[in-house]
């Protein structure tokens, strides 16, 4: 009995080591403070590539590198687009040909929503894509960090 109840003790023992500490706390996210980081780290971005791009009202940051011809799509357009994804420490973590809606209803990023939209077909644009606007404070996998600014190239191939 008195081997039981050692065993017991140290279990509980063990288990209560292992609880967290109410007086750990833990910060609300603050998205004013991501906001500004995102734009002076993409400010230092844009600064250390020579780049000059034009920011968009939302934030997002556009450069248009090829000019493409006809009407640039629209929030009601379909486009397939070639893209490379990157961090601004210029590590890939994604890349491919895809379809997509623009329509607000698109299962993808704002930033592509809103960037795209400043493109014509045969264009090539560079996004500088803020945290809000891409995954925001959440990682969604494949070596992006939670609140990245974004860094992408996409080649406008049709618009329908």
């Amino acid at each position: 009995m008195k081997k039981l109840l050692i065993l017991l003790s140290a279990i509980i023992l063990g288990l209560s080591a292992c609880t967290k500490s109410n007086t750990e706390k833990v910060e609300p996210f603050d998205a004013a403070k991501q906001a500004a980081e995102d734009d002076a780290k993409i400010q230092a971005y844009i600064k250390a590539n020579n780049l000059t791009p034009v920011k968009d009202a939302s934030g997002l940051y556009y450069q248009v590198m090829t000019p493409g011809t006809g009407a640039n799509a629209t929030s009601n357009s379909t486009v397939n687009v070639n893209y490379t994804g990157k961090l601004l420490d210029g590590s890939q973590f994604d890349s491919g040909n895809f379809t997509t809606s623009l329509n607000a209803n698109a299962n993808i990023i704002e930033g592509w929503k809103i960037g795209l939209t400043h493109i014509n077909k045969n264009g090539r644009i560079l996004l500088l894509i803020p945290s809000a606007l891409g995954y925001g404070n959440r990682s969604p996998g494949a070596g992006v960090p939670a609140n990245s600014v974004l860094v992408f190239v996409v080649d406008m191939l049709s618009i329908q």
